[in-house]
């Protein structure tokens, strides 16, 4: 048998429903490799180790329980998983990333939590994110930066960056992430893993209530459509009355095992950033477009390039609502001095605009999707690169001066402006889709060494219209991953 960290998740899945592995097993072998990899890819903020192995002990009560009873056993059954610092775990300090908040215990789990843990989840501990979650990067004042699996010197991305990075380097199978701008598929494409942000509605967003605009939805990180698939299944909440979630019939791992079918797919390079922010796409990022398109055609697709054009209206009011929930934080002042520059900065700049200018931002954001999905409607799906640029150096975005990327061992530059154009750059295929509340999929079907596994990956972005997750699984699949 495989060390259990080289099992797909749903190959660890099937062993732990078998009774071939237990969870104590499982369990135990993700944290001996949290502690021997962590304290060099920065990936975990807090580790809890005690409680998880107290958890496992009680998924191998339950799974004995249901097997004497020929009850069903849960759908992820003493699965190891972690969950982003944004998320309360109930007993587990939310720091959020940020040092200029309280640091105390949750008093009850947050609901993607509260979903997982119904699942049968047994959780490790609370992953490394920017402060309030707000950017591409996993870089803050409370803990090393998350660092890039396959370069230590690299960013894992963000803002589930902790999570991407653990999934990578085998610390955990899979992961959740929380995607309100990219947050699922920049990390994904960083980190060479499969990143699915599910189309708005689908996932209950429980923890999203400041967000207006409808921007965040949960997602699984994965090493394989497969995989995602799996934990798409347990997000997805069961029929009324069931208190949990349920899988589909039939249900997205069935699903994404099955071909697409041959469609049309239109290929765009163009951004919504473009207007402000020029930017011209790495030659990596163009190889990994290149190697997408070729991938496709061989399986049968037409691809063929995409005239979409966006309103040149869409940064400012993007940002006006993607930083509104900072404005509202309850930050306490003599301890606004803590937060990074560019918390700061975006935070100030929220609390000074008045309710009429994020109504107005919201308008225009409806506006823009119904203009923007009436455009993607012309193809079947919409084919771009994940990201503009490879993997950055752990720093490059905040000028962190020693690459630490985190305070007191760092010092941080302060030109917010800098560093959210830089990101905008890096990233400028991301957000648009969250305002439109379409499925997204990044697949890593590039490296830069030249093979799976060689140099740096980078991924290109599959995006469908509402309800097409299964589809972009099935795509993400029929790639070979």
């Amino acid at each position: 048998m495989a060390e259990i960290h080289e099992l797909s998740a749903v190959e660890l899945r099937d062993a732990l429903r078998s009774g071939e592995l237990s969870s104590r097993q499982a369990t135990g072998h993700f944290l001996d490799r949290i502690a021997a990899e962590n304290r060099h890819l920065g990936a975990f903020i807090t580790i809890t180790a005690e409680q998880a192995l107290l958890d496992a002990a009680g998924a191998d009560e339950a799974h004995a329980r249901a097997a004497r009873d020929k009850t069903e056993t849960a759908l992820l059954h003493g699965m190891p998983v972690a969950f982003k610092d944004l998320t309360d775990v109930a007993g587990v300090v939310t720091t959020h990333g940020s040092a200029a908040l309280d640091h105390k215990p949750a008093l009850v789990d947050g609901a993607l939590v509260a979903t997982l843990k119904r699942a049968g989840v047994v959780s490790l501990g609370k992953t490394q994110v920017p402060e309030f979650g707000l950017t591409a990067y996993s870089e803050n004042r409370i803990a090393p930066p998350s660092r890039n699996p396959y370069a230590l010197s690299r960013s894992s991305g963000g803002s589930s960056g902790g999570s991407a990075a653990a999934v990578a380097a085998g610390l955990i199978p899979f992961a959740p992430g929380s995607d309100g701008g990219g947050s699922v598929r920049i990390p994904a494409a960083a980190c060479g893993l499969v990143g699915l942000k599910p189309g708005r509605g689908l996932v209950p967003a429980g923890e999203s209530t400041g967000d207006p605009a409808g921007l965040v939805v949960s997602g699984p990180l994965a090493r394989s459509a497969a995989d995602a698939a799996l934990l798409l299944d347990a997000l997805v909440p069961g029929p009324p009355g069931t208190g949990g979630p349920a899988a589909p019939s039939p249900s997205y791992l069935e699903l994404a095992a099955k071909d697409p079918p041959k469609l049309r797919i239109g290929v765009s390079l163009e951004s919504p950033w473009q207007t402000i922010f020029p930017f011209t796409p790495a030659p990596e990022a163009l190889d990994a477009l290149a190697e997408g398109i070729r991938l496709l055609e061989a399986a049968g697709h037409e691809t063929a390039d995409a005239s979409i054009r966006y309103d040149n209206r869409y940064p400012d009011a993007f940002t006006t609502a993607w930083t509104a929930a900072v404005g509202d934080a309850r930050v306490a002042p003599q301890r606004e001095a803590l937060l990074t520059p560019l918390t700061r900065t975006f935070r100030r700049r929220a609390q000074q605009r008045g309710p009429a200018k994020r109504a107005e931002s919201l308008s225009f954001l409806r506006q823009f999707q119904r203009d923007t999905i009436a455009q993607y409607a012309a193809w079947d799906v919409m084919l771009m690169p994940a990201l503009a640029q490879t993997p950055r150096p752990v720093g490059w975005f905040t000028g962190a001066a020693h690459g630490d990327g985190y305070w007191p061992a760092a010092e941080w530059t302060g030109d917010a402006d800098g560093d959210y154009r830089k990101q905008c750059e890096y990233a400028p295929w991301s957000s648009m889709v969250n305002v439109c509340g379409l499925p997204a999929i990044s697949v890593p079907v590039f490296w830069t060494g030249g093979a799976k596994g060689a140099g740096l990956p980078m991924g290109i972005q599959l995006v469908g219209p509402m309800s097409s997750e299964a589809l972009l699984l099935q795509l993400a699949a029929q790639l070979g991953f």
